[in-house]
């Protein structure tokens, strides 16, 4: 899972929804699935690429105790993790496999 693990010195780019207010996470569902996918991008312009007419994409940087926070919270809902979906290298992985990446203790 090294996806993850660099994740711990660099962060990731997060979709946020565009909305008023506090900053929400943007998740993807397919059309039958009652779960969702929780998509990260290396940056703002490989989230853009997945999604070129879209003219509003807000993002936030992850760090990876964030990422933490987050994927903990909301596994129970999430059925994959996605790594720059729109690239030529895009990799998914379980929640739990990147909770338990992240959870590595730093060495």
């Amino acid at each position: 899972m090294r996806v993850a693990l660099a994740l711990r010195a660099t962060g990731v780019i997060v979709p946020l929804l565009p909305v008023d207010g506090p900053p929400q996470i943007r998740v993807f569902r397919r059309d039958d699935a009652d779960r969702y996918m929780l998509l990260l991008f290396s940056s703002g312009e490989s989230y853009a690429a997945m999604l070129p007419n879209e003219d509003e994409l807000p993002v936030i940087r992850y760090d990876a105790a964030t990422l933490l926070d987050f994927l903990e919270q909301n596994a129970g809902v999430l059925e994959a993790v996605w790594f720059d979906v729109a690239g030529p290298n895009a990799m998914q992985a379980a929640p739990a496999d990147v909770i338990e990446a992240l959870r590595i203790p730093a060495p």
